[in-house]
């Protein structure tokens, strides 16, 4: 297998980490093989669009999710590193509400795969980042929210110092006892 899967504090959210083959010369890994994801995480999913974003260091994305057409998402850093978090929105999920973080780096090589019905947002630790990612459905922005950051509720331990670079929808995200949830 050319990855190995580590089930995190939410079993369906999924710590990916690639074997690396890597000499003076550089490095190689298989960062994506449909067969081999289907039998190490035991998903038949196909993915319909790929993502790459850069941002600067302290910038917050998220914690964004579909309310129709939710996404799953397969997510990894190639340049740079960020805290990874995946909330669980799943009213019937015995983990609703809970929150999962993750270092991603591009020293790393982790992948964290995100099901649908997940809230998912990242923080830049290092200079700058480069965010790579995988969704099972395409973007509909009539059916994008945002849930707060910092909701109390919620306590995600992002391992920062200063309040973050936020965009506007994100500054402006619901609070979860308010937030719009699956099933």
């Amino acid at each position: 297998m050319p990855f190995t899967v580590t089930p995190t504090a939410i079993p369906e959210v999924l710590v990916l980490s690639p074997k690396v083959f890597g000499d003076a010369r550089g490095f190689f890994f298989e960062s994506f093989n449909a067969r081999d994801f289907r039998e190490a995480t035991g998903l038949d999913v196909a993915f319909v669009q790929d993502n790459h974003s850069k941002s600067a260091k302290g910038v917050l994305r998220g914690l964004h999710y579909q309310i129709q057409n939710p996404q799953g998402k397969l997510v990894r850093v190639v340049q740079g590193e960020v805290f990874d978090v995946a909330v669980d929105m799943r009213r019937t999920s015995p983990t609703f509400g809970r929150w999962v973080g993750e270092i991603l780096s591009a020293d790393n090589h982790k992948q964290l795969w995100v099901p649908p019905g997940f809230a998912h947002g990242f923080v830049v630790l290092s200079e700058s980042a480069e965010f790579l990612y995988k969704t099972t459905d395409y973007w509909y922005p009539e059916f994008e929210r945002s849930l707060r950051w910092d909701d109390p509720q919620l306590n995600v331990a992002w391992p920062i110092q200063e309040a973050p670079q936020l965009a506007r929808k994100d500054a402006e995200g619901s609070l979860f006892a308010n937030a719009e949830t699956y099933e």
